[in-house]
């Protein structure tokens, strides 16, 4: 049975963005969030980079609400599934969005930026499947322990 639930997915898109923003933009740094559009403006891309920031911390603080409220019981198996498929579906969409429709930025500008930008996306593709196939839950369905009402 394949189970993923919405805070795992929601956590997953906000640990994604971050993974992408500390390893891409600062780390290696390849591209901003806007250099595509403000190549030359270190102060814009700065700020576009910390607004990106806010917003997977967001999207990480939703995913730990949504995570408490649903009383955290979940098998460990669906609870990473749905992180690495979120992070996944990060990369799609932002692949998609930003790199190719927008042109916001590329993965890795120049000669072959296509070649990275299809890299990004074919990573995301094999994160959702990887996420997929770890959410995977054997076995009869099983109905979480709740504690006793006060």
């Amino acid at each position: 049975m394949l189970k993923v639930d919405r805070a795992s997915l929601v956590l997953g898109l906000g640990i994604g963005g971050f993974l992408d923003g500390i390893v891409i933009h600062q780390l290696l740094g390849w591209h901003h969030m806007l250099s595509g559009w403000y190549p030359d403006d270190p102060h814009v891309n700065m700020i576009g980079d910390g607004l990106f920031h806010l917003l997977c911390l967001a999207l990480v603080v939703v995913g730990v609400v949504l995570l408490n409220r649903s009383g955290g019981t979940r098998p460990g198996r669906v609870l990473w599934g749905g992180v690495v498929a979120g992070w996944g579906v990060f990369n799609l969409v932002e692949g998609t969005l930003n790199h190719l429709a927008l042109g916001v930025h590329h993965v890795r500008s120049g000669q072959a930026e296509l070649a990275y930008d299809l890299g990004f996306l074919a990573l995301g593709a094999a994160l959702v499947m990887a996420g997929i196939a770890i959410g995977r839950v054997s076995g009869p369905r099983s109905t979480p322990v709740r504690p006793p009402a006060p």
